[in-house]
């Protein structure tokens, strides 16, 4: 990698010495350029797009022909599947990454959030962009609020009742947990259709409307109310695992800078507080290319097929500055985010 070696040669010194402030991401991002890395991928996206709705339309399609019977619910972990490839071209066009036009963003954004999946689009966006913005910190990041979950020894202390009892068993508690993130999806959406303003209001609140009332009369109009019911609670079950599965291993058990500390630039920032996953192919589409966490939260609206090409620049570069970069396989992920959890709950369960 002679252009990374040449980039950090540049000024080795002001990159180890830089005070915080992100100058340290400043070669590394100048290499990653230079390689057209932050170039859109349209056709890539298109494609993807397409074969995803084809495949949406295709599973509706089999519920529809098989009709009123239990064999229906084979489909329901395949919608899941679905809806979860769905979802990860939301996220993608909510960091820019398939067009850097705004409105073209919104707008795959909106069809793919709240039209195919009755999830907030804006929610979403607005939730996920502060977590981008200052990952694992307890008073910044939404995704570590004190919850359901908890996340620190300090979060963990101020619980009492039932929530007390969660966080004693929060890591035999967590996948069970996910199970429930499919409709939660759906009811945040609704509840955050306040905090937007009154022309956002309209058009998100319909489309998550034509949603819910499209997927009950699918559901109403082929299968009996009973397996109705059925199927629609194995679909978001499922799904919400998906995601859990997806999402998990992220950011658990990683680094939680202290917010009365030294403040890091936003290289030590990002990777610090980020965990990759190992794995190949079928890795990158099951967890929809956030196996390589620690590239996406450094360069956020880089392409998904250009976030492995990255992988060894920015792993190099950390080498080379002696950051800690974080890799490890699907499974020991998982490992190691349920052993924070469940070391967070000790102490209550030593009472």
């Amino acid at each position: 990698m002679p252009e990374l070696t040449t980039a950090v040669a540049e000024s080795p010194r002001k990159a180890r010495d830089a005070p915080p402030g992100g100058s340290e991401f400043a070669p590394l991002l100048r290499v990653v350029r230079g390689r057209g890395l932050l170039r859109r991928r349209p056709l890539w996206y298109a494609l993807r797009i397409a074969t995803n709705a084809l495949a949406l339309a295709a599973t509706v399609t089999g519920v529809v022909l098989v009709g009123d019977s239990w064999w229906s619910l084979l489909l329901a972990p395949l919608l899941a599947v679905f809806c979860a490839r769905t979802a990860f071209i939301g996220h993608d066009a909510g960091h820019s990454q398939i067009t850097t036009g705004k409105p073209a963003a919104r707008m795959i954004g909106l069809i793919h959030g709240n039209l195919f999946l009755g999830m907030s689009y804006a929610w979403w966006n607005d939730k996920h962009n502060r977590h981008h913005a200052n990952p694992n910190h307890i008073d910044k990041d939404p995704d570590v609020v004190a919850d359901v979950l908890v996340f620190t020894g300090e979060q963990a202390r101020g619980r009492s009742g039932f929530r007390r009892w969660l966080t004693r068993n929060q890591a035999w508690l967590f996948f069970p947990l996910t199970l429930l993130e499919g409709v939660a999806l759906k009811v945040h959406g609704f509840q955050d259709l306040r905090r937007q303003s009154p022309r956002e209001r309209a058009l998100e609140g319909l489309l998550l409307v034509i949603h819910a009332a499209a997927y009950a009369a699918l559901l109403l109009t082929s299968l009996s109310p009973a397996k109705a019911l059925v199927f629609a609670a194995l679909h978001h079950a499922l799904f919400g695992l998906h995601l859990g599965l997806a999402f998990a291993p992220n950011h658990k058990g990683m680094e939680m800078p202290d917010p009365d500390g030294e403040r890091w630039g936003h290289l030590r920032r990002q990777v610090l507080t980020s965990r990759n996953i190992r794995g190949g192919v079928l890795t990158d589409w099951f967890l929809g290319g956030l196996n390589y966490q620690i590239e996406h939260h450094l360069f956020p609206s880089m392409p998904r097929p250009h976030l492995r090409l990255a992988q060894p620049l920015v792993r190099a570069y950390c080498l080379e500055l002696g950051i800690s970069y974080a890799e490890t396989g699907l499974v020991d992920s998982y490992r190691q985010a349920l052993r924070h959890l469940h070391e967070v709950g000790e102490p209550l369960r030593a009472e």
